[in-house]
């Protein structure tokens, strides 16, 4: 690592890990897990409509990634890439808030649920155009041994404060009238998310200037891309892994409404139950982020799948609502691998200044099936029940596991053959 970045080390990693304290706390009152299916099913009853906030999380995280990838990879410096993008995935809990507050006794449903959706992809596409520069900026100012755990504690802290939050906003939604419940829901997400922006302005980067190489025509960039998914069979596969990942883990997005629709469980215990999935991605996140990092990330990756199996498979055979304890607990320590894991396992694929367009290609590849699964799992869940998607995710998890751990191969110190390193090149 150059001399530049290790300096300041230690102050980009607390500031960093205090920014995703704050955001975790904000996330918590507008969970796309629990709070959001929570709010939309005051304004829908389809089951269809309710999955598909999951989906426009996951594909406005992934889908942009790539077609910012061309432009990050050319700049000296990701940091002000990251606060400008950013802001698109925090002011929108605010106007979220505000339509709560119209949406009993002003606005009509369709248009409150019209309202509500535009605002969920604003924000989710907000942070896919984030993510490229953000994952880079990562690679950049944290040296590669420190990369899982600075992940793993960063996600552990941001649950940690949710766990509290999950439980508050749990409070709020059992005690307070309608609409005043989930607006102040969305107002202290809002307030959160801006004091989370604040600290991650702190963010210490020393500019790099990237090699010559990287300012290309898009005719160019694109047979870069085409290049590396020819030559580098191993990041293929892992890629198919994650697309198949996505299957595994689409049960999850049922479970809130699945308790709450067939045991009658008060949305107050569901906030409870909400903390325990925060609990359990406190614990493991660091943990799986220490493992990878003296270990392997990919077995951490294979593990996560395997615990998001187990997870729907309580699920489907559950004959209590207590079972969804163990449910919500298998699930928050699957994300925490699935979170840590994937990210910092990516750019041992590459090359330091490749690192952007593998960030793209994992992610951006991903997104059609980070849609189509929800939306297949919705209408399966309005057609046959909501316990059939768990037994989808239960067979998705287990093969995403198995090809990950037999046919994807440990990519550690491993380069791509497609272009040098920073390093290499600074020595020329």
């Amino acid at each position: 690592m150059r001399e530049e970045l290790r300096q300041h080390v230690r102050h980009n990693f607390a500031v960093n890990v205090t920014d995703a304290g704050f955001y975790g706390l904000g996330l918590s009152f507008a969970s796309f897990s629990t709070i959001l299916p929570l709010f939309v099913s005051t304004l829908t009853d389809s089951t269809l409509l309710i999955g598909m906030i999951g989906a426009i999380h996951s594909i406005g995280w992934f889908f942009p990634q790539l077609l910012t990838a061309k432009s990050v990879a050319q700049l000296p410096r990701f940091r002000p890439m990251v606060l400008k993008m950013t802001l698109n995935e925090r002011i929108p809990y605010f106007l979220l808030a505000l339509v709560a507050w119209l949406a009993v006794g002003v606005l009509n449903r369709e248009l409150a649920l019209i309202l509500t959706f535009l605002i969920i992809m604003w924000q989710a596409f907000g942070a896919g155009l984030t993510a490229t520069a953000w994952q880079s900026m990562v690679a950049k100012i944290m040296p590669d041994n420190m990369r899982g755990t600075f992940y793993g504690t960063q996600s552990g802290l941001a649950n940690l404060t949710g766990i509290g939050g999950a439980v508050l906003s749990g409070i709020i939604l059992q005690t307070l009238p309608s609409p005043l419940d989930f607006t102040l829901c969305f107002i202290i997400c809002g307030i959160a998310m801006m004091l989370s922006f604040a600290f991650l302005a702190l963010t210490r980067e020393p500019a790099i200037e990237p090699p010559k190489e990287m300012t290309m025509s898009w005719g160019a960039y694109w047979h870069k891309l085409m290049t590396i998914l020819r030559e580098n069979a191993n990041f293929r596969w892992f890629i198919v892994a994650r697309i198949i990942g996505q299957v595994g883990v689409v049960g999850a997005a049922f479970y809130t409404i699945h308790v709450v629709r067939h045991f009658g469980v008060a949305e107050g215990t569901v906030g409870v139950m909400a903390g325990v999935l925060s609990l359990a991605v406190t614990v493991a996140t660091p943990f799986f982020g220490w493992l990878g990092d003296r270990y392997s990330h990919r077995a951490a990756f294979a593990v996560g799948m395997l615990l998001a199996g187990a997870s729907a498979f309580i699920a489907f055979i559950a004959p209590s609502a207590e079972w969804f304890y163990l449910v919500f607990a298998l699930m928050g320590a699957a994300n925490g691998a699935l979170w840590t894991s994937p990210m910092a396992l990516n750019v041992e694929f590459c090359s330091e200044s490749e690192r952007p367009y593998y960030i793209g290609l994992a992610s951006t590849l991903v997104a059609p099936m980070s849609l189509i699964a929800p939306i297949a799992a919705g209408l399966l869940a309005d057609s046959t029940g909501i316990p059939t998607t768990f037994v989808l995710a239960t067979v998705g998890a287990l093969i995403t596991a198995a090809v990950v751990a037999f046919v994807v191969r440990e990519p550690r110190h491993v380069l791509s053959p497609v272009q040098p390193t920073y390093a290499a090149q600074a020595m020329d």
